[in-house]
């Protein structure tokens, strides 16, 4: 075969340059590693570039059930959540991230899927104001992915015709903010379940060159009463059940969210600051709060 010319190789150089990019095989994190279980779990919750803000939305149906009739479909839902992450560095646990969001969900008509600001309650009969949830913060916890002793943690990657899945469960028990201080006696516990699916690309998340992650995400929520509908003790619970995925942008959330945001709720354009300290914030604290200044 006859040699090609040094200038035609000059001419020809980046066109192999670039074809051997695209044949080479991309780098990827290793699920087995702390280092790849912190990236992943980054790339799935927010970013792994510090201070990069993200936006999950999801939609549903609420429903009520008590023991001797059938269940009524009280709400529909529309919910999204902002958030950022930082990196912390722990001598024992290595490398970790700390996230912080806020989060706002809608109750909406269940039949025109208007914002609802009243709710007529068909076991009181009464009309209920609606409280809408307005938990800021919800910031998590220090993550690592070494324990104390410094054993790494690998992430439990389950792969399905190159879909990953991943499951969380929450069991809730604990104090009810809106209780008084003889509960150890008469109960008045919160007991709930909060229930989290996500699915996304495989190649996507093990991607080291993508910092973010784009997965779909389930919800489903068993709980006691809203404290806005004034339930006290009736027998019943609710169960809520959704699903969404992580936006591109802020810009991607429903109109009816957009709207929302801009008439009564400015401060989720963004998320809470990295190093923000304040305590987390729950429907039941925030209905405290109302209720406590409505008293005063």
């Amino acid at each position: 075969m006859k040699p090609i010319s040094r200038r035609l190789a000059l001419q020809l150089a980046p066109v192999l340059a670039l074809a051997y990019a695209a044949a080479a095989p991309a780098a990827e994190l290793d699920p087995a590693t702390a280092e790849g279980n912190i990236a992943i779990n980054r790339k799935i919750h927010c970013s792994m570039e510090d201070a990069s803000p993200q936006v999950y939305q999801w939609f549903g149906r609420a429903y009520s059930r008590v023991p001797g009739e059938p269940d009524r479909h009280l709400f529909n839902l529309d919910g999204m959540n902002i958030r950022q992450c930082v990196s912390i560095d722990d001598p024992e646990r290595g490398p970790g991230y700390r996230m912080v969001s806020r989060e706002l969900m809608l109750y909406l008509d269940p039949q025109t899927n208007e914002v609802l600001r009243s709710f007529a309650n068909p076991w009181t009969g009464a009309d209920n104001d609606v409280i809408h949830v307005a938990n800021d913060p919800v910031n998590g916890r220090p993550t690592f992915a070494r324990t104390a002793e410094g054993e790494d943690i690998p992430f439990d990657l389950q792969d399905i015709n190159g879909n990953w899945l991943m499951r969380v469960e929450v069991p809730l028990f604990y104090t009810n903010p809106l209780g008084g201080e003889y509960q150890t006696y008469v109960g008045g516990t919160y007991h709930a379940t909060e229930i989290f699916d996500f699915n996304g690309d495989t190649a996507e998340l093990l991607d080291a060159e993508t910092p973010v992650a784009y997965p779909v995400v389930s919800w489903v929520r068993l709980a006691p009463w809203l404290p806005w509908m004034q339930m006290g003790n009736r027998v019943g619970m609710m169960y809520f059940n959704a699903m969404g995925r992580k936006l591109e942008g802020f810009e991607q959330l429903s109109a009816t969210m957009r709207d929302e945001i801009a008439a009564n709720y400015p401060e989720y354009v963004a998320p809470p600051d990295l190093d923000d300290s304040r305590p987390n914030e729950t429907s039941w604290t925030f209905m405290k709060k109302i209720i406590d200044g409505a008293d005063r």
